[in-house]
């Protein structure tokens, strides 16, 4: 993952804002993670599922979260079990720079279909991963991945190592098993 400002959104990517978190990181390459949930019902795999998506700043353990927040956010404004999210509309969601989501908002609907939907979406979540440079000069890109259940709200979570250093941000899909 480019991030060529730092400046880090989470979004449905296929209908992107380009609103970052407060929190940003140094420009640089990251890795990002797709974490999968195997499903069980009745004993054996039922489906599998992105469960949460990880931004990795510094590959160390987070000592503490905190919810990644907008400008205008306020979390004593919420309530116990409430949150601050971004919505999904199309079944998807990144976190990329804020650079790269400017670039695909500016991107005709045409070009958007024929990078990141596939005509067959395939079984496995992982390999319905789609990336693409979306920004030439600065190499920005974006890593669409399938948001947990599909279209919701979903919240985005800044995880910090001992001294203070932001570690990862995950947004968590919200997938818990069923049945």
């Amino acid at each position: 993952m480019v991030l060529p400002t730092g400046k880090v959104v989470g979004c449905d990517p296929l209908v992107p804002h380009a609103t970052p978190f407060v929190d940003s990181v140094v420009p640089g390459r990251y890795q990002l993670r797709a974490w999968v949930a195997v499903l069980h019902k009745d004993g054996s795999e039922w489906q599998r599922r992105i469960t949460a998506l990880q931004l990795v700043i510094a590959d160390e353990r987070a000592a503490s979260w905190t919810m990644a927040l907008l400008p205008d956010q306020d979390v004593t404004s919420l309530d116990e079990d409430d949150f601050f999210g971004y919505g999904v509309d199309s079944g998807t969601g990144t976190l990329a720079d804020q650079v790269a989501l400017e670039a695909l908002s500016d991107w005709e609907y045409e070009q958007v279909e024929d990078v990141f939907i596939p005509a067959q979406i395939p079984d496995d979540p992982i390999e319905a991963v789609i990336a693409a440079v979306v920004e030439e000069s600065t190499g920005a890109n974006v890593y669409v991945v399938g948001s947990g259940w599909g279209d919701g709200v979903y919240a985005t979570y800044v995880g910090r190592t001992g001294d203070g250093r932001i570690a990862s941000f995950v947004t968590d899909f919200q997938v818990a098993p069923v049945g």
